[in-house]
């Protein structure tokens, strides 16, 4: 007998842990912004990083949801290579990413170029590209690891192709960005384990790979800095390892409880970044081993109900599409929580839906709001069961 079901609390779940760990995030970013030395303008609400984060919360909000009416398997390569937008979010992404690199169009903000510079009116939105390629490319790889499900395991028509087009959106991000370049190529490495490829046909790029991100960290003397102060932080503790120890005290100092919302103190000067890269460490100090372990605590649930999507989703799209977004969040987490707690050497990995960030906020809301959408039609696809 073959039954129906409307009941839908997968995607009501996972908008429910997204928007609380946004929340979380406005409340921080707003307490980390807090500045001794001026107060916010709101005729220059755009400056101020709180004040802006205000400006993306229900924005992101809306996006999500706006996405999860949209159906997602107009998304899929198998309704063809023109009809899909997978192939043009690439090539614009890919795009983007070329431009950022000439200082006409993109911006150097903190010794980097990985920003396009916008101008809106009397303010300069900023848009990092590397951002939309990360999405570009797990919706690219979901969807054509689903059209050619059936030859994936060959080697030079299915598996290289797709290996270049890897290689050409991390070879553009590693220029200016080490750690994103690192992050999408791992994404992208399990994401080929997932979707059923040979493991010596995974394993043959390795060496070059290896080559290429050792020749990356050798050719910049602050990425040889940041990995000799995470393996001897003492020697470089005034230096490269200095944001790492002021995030050990952050944290440290925060006990089990904190010191109390607002009242941290090394978001005055002492942690650079605060409100971005290291918004988890003023979440340590402010609501101490409590708050941190209740933000890691959702982002657990968001792995678990992830998890419960793509075991009950009935299509291979869907489920390598929900596997590519879990797992892409999920990893990212990791590696900010990481190198919060200098586990991992320091790299600017922004903590999803918490850190200040728009363009971060509002891609990863979007990749949400596609999850959202897959809950809601793998509820009312049929399911068999037993006479």
């Amino acid at each position: 007998m073959i039954t129906t079901t409307n009941d839908n609390p997968l995607a009501g779940y996972i908008a429910m842990v997204v928007i609380l760990l946004m929340a979380v995030g406005t409340v921080f970013v707003f307490s980390a912004a807090a500045n001794v030395g001026q107060e916010p303008d709101l005729h220059r609400f755009y400056n101020f990083p709180g004040l802006r984060r205000i400006l993306f919360f229900p924005l992101a909000v809306v996006i999500m949801y706006a996405v999860s009416y949209i159906d997602y398997r107009r998304l899929s390569l198998t309704i063809g290579w023109l009809k899909s937008p997978a192939g043009y979010l690439l090539v614009i992404s890919i795009t983007l990413l070329i431009l950022v690199l000439f200082p006409q169009f993109g911006a150097e903000i903190n010794r980097a170029r990985r920003w396009l510079r916008i101008p809106v009116g009397q303010i300069a939105v900023s848009f990092q590209p590397s951002e939309l390629a990360k999405w570009s490319l797990v919706l690219f790889l979901a969807g054509f690891c689903d059209r050619f499900s059936d030859s994936m395991k060959l080697y030079w028509k299915r598996f290289v192709p797709l290996c270049l087009v890897v290689a050409m959106i991390v070879g553009l991000i590693i220029v200016e960005d080490f750690g994103t370049a690192a992050f999408v190529a791992f994404v992208a490495f399990v994401m080929f384990i997932i979707a059923g490829v040979k493991w010596w046909h995974i394993l043959t790029p390795l060496p070059f790979v290896a080559v290429a991100f050792l020749t990356a960290v050798i050719r910049s003397p602050s990425r040889v800095q940041r990995i000799a102060a995470f393996l001897n932080p003492q020697k470089w503790a005034g230096s490269a390892a200095y944001q790492a120890n002021q995030s050990l005290i952050a944290l440290g100092s925060g006990g089990l409880f904190g010191k109390g919302l607002g009242r941290g103190i090394c978001k005055y000067g002492h942690l650079p970044e605060d409100t971005t890269d290291f918004i988890f460490a003023i979440i340590g100090e402010e609501l101490g081993f409590v708050g941190t372990a209740t933000v890691i605590g959702l982002f657990i649930v968001f792995v678990w109900l992830g998890i419960l999507l793509v075991c009950r989703c009935r299509d291979r799209f869907g489920q390598l599409l929900t596997a590519g977004i879990v797992l892409t969040i999920a990893i990212q987490a990791a590696v900010n929580i990481g190198v919060v707690t200098v586990v991992l050497p320091t790299k600017g990995i922004p903590l999803p839906f918490v850190s200040a960030g728009g363009t971060s906020m509002l891609l990863s809301a979007a990749a949400v709001g596609v999850l959202l959408n897959i809950a809601k039609q793998s509820s009312r696809q049929p399911l068999e069961t037993e006479a």
